[in-house]
């Protein structure tokens, strides 16, 4: 079966993948045991470096507090000195990638999943991501949502229940639905 792509493969690559698929149902289920094993834990239990290294895989020791949901935690990659408040949701059909000294408040939804518009082609069960890249030193506000494919430049401020729907330049801050710039780079840094 050479030059087939597995249902994993097309998902990770942003095409459409099924994922009712066997291999998807047991990751996700996989990620379901360490999320829950997680979510017991308290703040300073021993066990929760152990949980999340098996969940995230190299996590570089993210603050994450309890509860934290994701699709599968492989495809969310944080750099250094990063802090996730409770109640985080990551779908991560997609990579995720967090940079150094991000700090993310409680309820935020970060979704690389997507689906079709039109419901016929829904009913057919297809799905597909695209990925979301966070800089260093963002600020994402309680309850924000940040939608797939959208990226977020270093020193970025998302207003708290912002639907981020479209890139964010570099030390601005957006807020509101859809997310739109309230305090340009200049007017954030004093000039």
């Amino acid at each position: 079966m050479d030059g087939v792509l597995s249902e994993r493969d097309k998902m990770l690559a942003g095409a459409p993948y099924d994922p009712g698929c066997a291999a998807l149902r047991a990751q996700r289920r996989r990620a379901q045991d360490l999320m829950r094993a997680y979510n017991r834990t308290i703040m300073d239990d021993p066990e929760r470096a152990t949980i999340l290294t098996e969940l995230l895989g190299t996590w570089n020791g993210a603050v994450i507090r309890p509860p934290f949901q994701v699709d599968y935690g492989t495809q969310i990659h944080f750099a250094e000195g990063c802090f996730v408040n409770f109640g985080c949701v990551i779908l991560d059909v997609c990579a995720v990638r967090i940079g150094a000294r991000t700090q993310i408040g409680p309820n935020v939804q970060i979704l690389t999943a997507d689906h079709p518009r039109a419901g016929a082609e829904r009913a057919q069960g297809l799905e597909w991501g695209r990925p979301i890249t966070l800089g260093a030193d963002v600020w994402i506000g309680g309850g924000a949502i940040l939608l797939p494919g959208v990226t977020v430049g270093d020193g970025a401020v998302i207003g708290a229940g912002a639907v981020v729907t479209r890139d964010v330049a570099a030390g601005t801050t957006v807020a509101g639905n859809p997310a739109r710039v309230i305090a340009p780079k200049a007017a954030q840094q004093g000039l």
